[in-house]
């Protein structure tokens, strides 16, 4: 397996918007490279008898069926609500006028 280099490094911090200092690039790459070799040797071991798995154990679906079923009107919704405004819930603004 090709050693990966410095410069690949700072591309892929570049890409996840990472801004990484000379000495952490440094430092990430050999560490990178020991994950690559460690995932290309886990490829390695599995044979083609071996089917590809997400789980290790069988999932089974829990889900109920989607039926459709009545909501509530507005009126209802908003029946315990402390305030309404607009047949919408009203809440003290949190942001300041930036957002």
């Amino acid at each position: 397996m090709p050693e990966i280099t410095r410069d690949e490094v700072a591309h892929l911090a570049d890409l996840a918007r990472i801004d990484l200092s000379d000495a952490e690039l440094d430092h990430l790459a050999p560490q990178l490279q020991v994950i690559l070799e460690s995932v290309a040797s886990i490829q390695g071991l599995a044979g083609d008898d071996v089917p590809a798995t997400s789980h290790p154990l069988p999932l089974t679906n829990v889900f109920r069926e989607d039926v459709v079923v009545p909501g509530l009107t507005p009126e209802q919704a908003l029946s315990g609500a402390p305030a309404v405004e607009e047949q919408r819930f009203s809440v003290p603004r949190i942001l300041g006028d930036e957002q």
